[in-house]
C-alpha cells in the first residue's frame, strides 16, 4: 500500500490548526488583559485607604459645606453684597396649626434672585424672628438673644438656603426684661398668629400664619 508524503517544505495540517490556536489565544489574552487595565476589578469596593475612581497614593479631598443651610458658626465670604432687590426672604414654620402643649418651630429660607453670586451675612446675630397678633407684638428673638453669630455666605443664583437649626417658640411672652424670670403664656384656643422675618435689614414680602390651640 502506497502513502503519499508531505511534500518537503510544507508542514501537515495539524501544525497549522495549533499555531492559530496558540495565535488566538495569544490575542484572547491581550484582549483581557486590556479590559482588566480599563475596569479595575476592585476599584469600586472600596477598599481600606481607597475609594471609587481614587488613587491610593492621592489624599481623599474634604467634603464640601452643605451649601443648602444657613451656618451655626462664625464664617466670612468675599464677594460684591447682595442688592436688596435680589434676596427673598421667607419666614416659615414646621406646621400651621399646633395643638396644646406643641411649640412652633421657626426658620428663615433666603434666596439669591439675581444673575450673579453675591456674598450677605445671614446669622443669628443679623436675623429677627417677630410673632404678632393682629397689631399687638408677642415675642421677638432678639429680646434674649444668646451668643449672635455673624456668617457671611455667597449666595448662588436660585438656590435657597434655610435655617439648619429652627427656633423653638415656647408660646410665651417677650421682653427683654423676662429673660431670667418666669413669662406670661400667650392666647390660644385657636388663636391666630402671624411671623415676619427680617436678614441683615431685609425684610420678608409677607408673614407666615399659623393658629396656636
Amino acid at each position: 500500500m502506497s502513502t503519499n508524503p508531505t511534500p518537503a517544505g510544507r508542514q501537515s495540517p495539524q501544525v497549522y490548526r495549533r499555531r492559530r490556536l496558540l495565535v488566538l489565544l495569544g490575542l484572547i489574552a491581550v484582549i483581557v488583559a486590556v479590559v482588566l487595565i480599563i475596569v479595575r476589578p476592585g476599584a469600586s469596593q472600596g477598599g481600606e485607604g481607597t475609594g471609587p475612581g481614587t488613587d491610593a497614593s492621592t489624599p481623599p479631598t474634604t467634603a464640601p459645606a452643605d451649601a443648602s443651610t444657613i451656618p451655626t458658626e462664625p464664617t466670612a465670604a468675599d464677594g460684591d453684597p447682595c442688592a436688596e432687590k435680589n434676596v427673598l426672604v421667607e419666614a416659615t414654620t414646621d406646621k400651621l396649626e399646633y395643638q396644646a402643649g406643641e411649640q412652633p418651630q421657626l426658620s428663615v429660607t433666603i434666596t439669591n434672585t439675581g444673575s450673579n453670586v453675591c456674598m450677605l451675612n445671614v446669622g443669628t446675630k443679623v436675623q429677627v424672628f417677630t410673632i404678632k397678633s393682629g397689631e399687638e407684638v408677642y415675642w421677638t428673638s432678639t429680646d434674649c438673644q444668646v451668643d449672635p453669630i455673624d456668617a457671611e455666605v455667597s449666595l448662588q443664583p436660585g438656590t435657597p438656603i434655610s435655617s439648619s437649626v429652627p427656633i423653638i417658640w415656647d408660646r410665651t411672652r417677650s421682653s427683654t426684661e423676662t429673660c431670667d424670670g418666669p413669662r406670661e403664656s400667650v392666647p390660644a384656643g385657636g388663636a391666630s398668629y402671624h411671623l415676619g422675618v427680617s436678614v441683615a435689614g431685609f425684610a420678608a414680602d409677607e408673614t407666615k400664619q399659623f393658629l396656636l390651640y
